[in-house]
């Protein structure tokens, strides 16, 4: 191709934009509106209207455009659909029908399983395994079984089923069994566990008996309390067994009678078959068969939902009989937990029968007394366990039993289990479990009156501070009267402040927190914080209690949300000094900074915040090593991101940047924190100009050159080369909006000399992608910038335009990449609009090349020897992909993106650029590879330029420029 002579057209920008704007049109919508038409009525209740009309309004008129959602529903929305249809389909109901229907719900929904504000055991379960361990050697007794478990046929007499049950019963209590010595409590649960899976696999291979020989040896296990530490955790474990036991029970019975039909939920007796009425009863006979009692007791229970198959009532009465034989278990603590046995599966097959549950309870108390005596005491010296140790073991049984039984119970029932206690003498044992078990305001409401009762209790059993943990947590959900809280803390505080063991001492401290943080102002939580400070310092106590102490920092957080108040706490930050252990004290200080970021609302100057909070923010920053993960950097600065942005002196700049400049000394390790500080300050300048409006005075002009030379000294210390040039690109901008010639010259001097640097590659959320795409939209970014730039009096002319393509040139691309020849694409735009006499943009009070040139032809002449180089450059490039047919689509579209630029910004009055844009437009064309859509969509733009007086010229090109079918 020859030599292109490149020459900008005249462009009138406040003309273009006039042309653009689209033209204003009048629409009338009348009544419509696009919601109006979406109703939802019940047509049973209009009755009025005409059998044609629709639940709708009025329709919109015809000129309102169709609403596609309507227009998919014929005309009427679903809603009313299913209005209609309800009511279609409800009969009308008379008064006496409903109130039955309603009375009949009610007993319906007070018979129904518990609901999701009760506890469940599943929940129980896992702290009790956790909580109650030892470290003694336990032993098991496993079941072998025999070929003697076959059930008989169903055929055969009724004296023969009994000698055969009453057979295999023996061949259990006889022999058939292997004990396993010294186990660890893990071995132990481990084999409980495999006897479980025999348990299921003996179901599934039809040995039914097999399965109740286990469930039944299981049960023994349950007499033996030798490892009396273990015992909760023993009752868990087996009781699982149980659990497993009477469900597989239940489901084949169930199973029986869902034969030819599924039998309802709430089935009744009547729709039992015969054949399931004999199999639960024969389960109830083998049961009944077990001499011992602890196994019968806890094998019936467990199928005690199977007598709903028998007879209506079979529950109810079946509940009392089992707690009464809970009266034949001499063994207090095995007593205790039979009975919390039997109010699980009570709660769980029916909670309405609380009287056979209040009865089980009563009779607990009546064994109360067995707990101090000979016997209890002799096993206890033998096993070396303490008293207070041992009465700890009945908190799992009791605390449930009490649950079940104040399960949405009347305040009433707190007063008769508070005089219950007082005439036990105020067992400490049974107070703590009727404060733990009843509603916190019931609780609440009596909270001076459960004092009283914790000073008359005998400590020696059960240590009172453990007492004030119970009342404490109660009193953190509810609150007691008003005049009586000062008085319920003091006496509290009384007796936790004397507790010796640091242990002891923040597990209660670390619930009454809760209660003072509620009620008090800081002076109350500043006493407890110095009282805390007091006990847990000695001996370095407070390595043992990280926990309790970031709790205690949480519910202080919860509820002092002003943090000039929290920091001037005189005991707070040395609070902080506790946490010594590096990890523990960089998670407390995120979750004070947690709290900061969502509760600070307004901007702060406050010293004393400052302080503390930079001291904080320290913290975390200094825990950052060369181990850190990234995710943990980034919300490390996150945190203290946030906590920057909080931080505003108002008019004070001068204060504002000092802050940003110590900030920066103290955040140094953290990349994001930086970038923040970096715009902060350029934030800072455009106040600065803001307040100025413009006019800067020698002290801010000062100013803003003292942000830019921030920022300056700080962008070459990031790692990023994006954020480097993107920040370098910024505070150019800022710079120069700042009257600040210099200072941005040198900002855009520094990108310019780094884009060496920019690497292949870059890490993308981990993974690694090509740099080109963020390379090439940096520089369209720098070129527009570049058009308001004044060229540097000492300087050639566009010399940073020049160095900038002067890089791109060196710049090392990717092979087979078109990069550079899209940035040269690019920069025609630039240098066109550099040409006209006024620029489309430019910055106040800053004299741009517009001006300083004044449309000078050497200027222009420059501009246009460097359009004609570039655009040199890119034809060489469009014959290079010439020569490669695998290139031909490459070739196609820069064609087209190159004449675009000549249309939009190259004067085609010349006759050598205006072929060169038919060549470039056939070059597109010329394999197919141009959308059809697009190339329609110029041509019609190209005509309708035509039409305008000083756009002529385009006729002659327009006929020359021809749509070529694919091929």
């Amino acid at each position: 191709m020859a030599a292109v002579q490149w020459r900008s057209h005249g462009r009138n920008y406040d003309t273009e934009l006039q042309r653009c704007r689209l033209e204003a049109a009048l629409v009338d919508f009348g009544d419509y509106h696009p919601l109006k038409p979406i109703m939802v009525t019940d047509t049973k209740t209009r009755r009025g209207t005409r059998k044609g009309s629709t639940s709708s309004s009025s329709s919109s008129s015809s000129s309102a455009p169709p609403d596609p959602l309507s227009s998919m529903l014929d005309g009427t929305d679903p809603l009313s659909m299913f209005a209609a249809a309800s009511a279609s389909e409800t009969p009308p109901m008379s008064h006496s029908s409903s109130t039955g229907d309603l009375g009949r719900r009610k007993r319906e929904k007070e018979e129904e399983a518990v609901g999701p504000d009760f506890e469940p055991w599943s929940l129980k379960r896992g702290e009790i395994l956790a909580r109650f361990t030892t470290t003694e050697k336990l032993s098991i007794n496993l079941f072998i079984g025999s070929d003697r478990g076959k059930a008989t046929s169903q055929g055969s007499a009724v004296s023969e089923k009994v000698r055969t049950r009453l057979e295999e019963l023996d061949d259990l209590e006889e022999g058939s069994q292997r004990e396993l010595l010294n186990l660890s409590q893990q071995d132990y649960a481990n084999r409980i566990e495999e006897l479980n899976q025999s348990l299921k696999e003996a179901w599934s291979s039809d040995q039914k008996v097999k399965a109740l020989k286990i469930v039944i040896q299981c049960s023994k296990l349950l007499s033996d309390n030798s490892v009396i530490q273990f015992y909760p955790s023993k009752f868990v474990l087996i009781t699982d067994i149980l659990d497993t036991f009477g469900r597989l029970v239940y489901d084949r019975i169930w199973t029986m009678c869902s034969d030819p039909r599924p039998l309802p939920d709430n089935f009744t007796v009547e729709d039992v078959n015969d054949t399931a009425k004999e199999t639960c009863l024969n389960w109830f006979y083998k049961i009944a068969s077990i001499r011992e009692l602890l196994p019968r007791l806890y094998v019936e229970a467990a199928i005690l939902k199977c007598n709903r198959f028998l007879n209506k009532s079979g529950i109810q009465e079946t509940l009392p009989r089992l707690s009464a034989m809970v009266r034949g278990i001499g063994d207090p603590l095995v007593a205790a937990y039979a009975r919390a046995y039997l109010c699980r599966v009570g709660m769980e097959v029916a909670p309405h029968l609380k009287d056979s549950l209040n009865r089980n309870f009563f009779d607990l108390l009546g064994t109360f007394r067995q707990i101090s005596s000979e016997n209890v005491r002799a096993q206890l010296v033998l096993q070396r366990v303490e008293m207070p140790e041992y009465l700890t073991l009945y908190s799992p049984a009791i605390s449930w039993i009490l649950q079940c039984i104040a399960y949405r119970a009347p305040e009433s029932l707190l007063t008769e289990m508070m005089e219950r206690c007082k005439k036990l003498g105020n067992n400490a044992l049974l107070l703590n479990s009727v404060m733990r078990a009843f509603r916190p305001e019931f609780v609440a409401a009596r909270a001076t009156d459960f004092i009283g009762m914790i000073k008359d209790c005998d400590e020696a059993g059960f240590p009172k501070h453990l007492l004030f943990g119970s009342l404490g947590r109660s009193l953190a959900s509810a609150d007691p009267p008003e005049s009586e809280r000062l008085t319920i803390l003091n006496e509290a505080w009384k007796v936790i402040t004397k507790v010796r063991s640091p242990q002891d001492y923040i597990n209660c401290a670390e619930i009454w927190v809760e209660f003072t943080c509620r009620h008090f102002t800081k002076r109350e939580v500043n006493t407890i914080l110095a009282d805390i400070i007091k006990h847990m310092t000695p001996d370095r106590a407070f390595e043992d209690a990280y926990p309790q102490l970031q709790s205690v920092i949480r519910k202080i957080l919860t509820y002092f949300h002003d943090f000039s108040v929290l920091f001037s706490m005189e005991r707070f930050l040395p609070f902080l000094d506790m946490f010594q252990k590096d990890s523990v004290r960089v998670e407390v200080c995120k979750s004070i900074m947690e709290v900061f970021i969502k509760h600070q609302v307004e901007l702060t100057r406050d010293p004393v915040i400052l302080n503390a909070m930079l001291h904080i923010c320290k913290t975390m920053h200094d825990s950052v090593n060369a181990l850190t993960l990234e995710d943990e950097k980034r919300s490390l600065a996150l945190l203290i991101i946030g906590f920057i942005r909080m931080v505003s002196f108002g008019r004070d700049f001068e204060q504002q940047l000092s802050f940003c400049v110590e900030a920066r000394a103290t955040f140094c390790n953290l990349e994001p924190v930086l970038v923040q500080l970096i715009h902060t300050v350029n934030q800072l300048a455009m106040e600065t100009r803001r307040v100025m409006r413009g006019n800067h005075s020698r002290k801010t002009a000062a100013f803003v050159r003292a942000c830019a030379a921030y920022s300056f000294i700080t962008i070459p210390s990031l790692s990023s080369i994006f954020s480097r040039l993107s920040l370098y690109l910024l505070s150019g901008q800022v710079a120069l909006a700042n009257q600040c010639l210099s200072q941005a010259d040198a900002f855009l001097k520094a990108a310019v000399s780094i884009l060496p640097e920019v690497p292949r590659s870059i890490s993308v959320e981990g993974k690694l992608r090509s740099s080109e795409s963020f390379l090439v939209d940096f520089i369209n970014s720098f070129l527009a910038t570049l058009l308001v730039i004044p060229d540097h009096p000492e300087h050639g002319v566009l010399y940073l335009v020049r160095g900038l393509l002067n890089m791109v040139q060196d710049y090392t691309w990717e092979d087979n990449s078109d990069a550079k020849v899209r940035v040269y694409i690019s920069a025609l735009p630039l240098l066109a609009a550099m040409s006209q006499e006024t620029y489309l943009y430019s910055i106040p009070k800053v004299d741009s090349n517009d001006t300083l040139y004044g449309g000078d032809p050497k200027f222009l002449s420059e501009i246009n020897k460097l359009c004609e180089t570039l655009i040199g450059q890119i034809l060489d490039h469009l014959k290079t992909l010439g020569r490669d047919e695998q290139s031909t689509r490459r070739q196609g579209a820069l064609a087209f993106s190159l004449f675009g630029v000549l249309l939009a910004h190259g004067d085609l009055r010349n006759n050598k650029l205006s072929q060169l844009a038919v060549n470039l437009w056939n070059l597109s064309h010329k394999h197919g590879c141009c959308e059809t859509r697009t190339s329609v969509r110029t041509l019609e733009f190209i005509k309708h330029q035509t039409q305008q007086p000083d756009m002529t010229h385009l006729s002659d090109m327009v006929q020359r420029l021809t749509l070529q079918s694919r091929t």
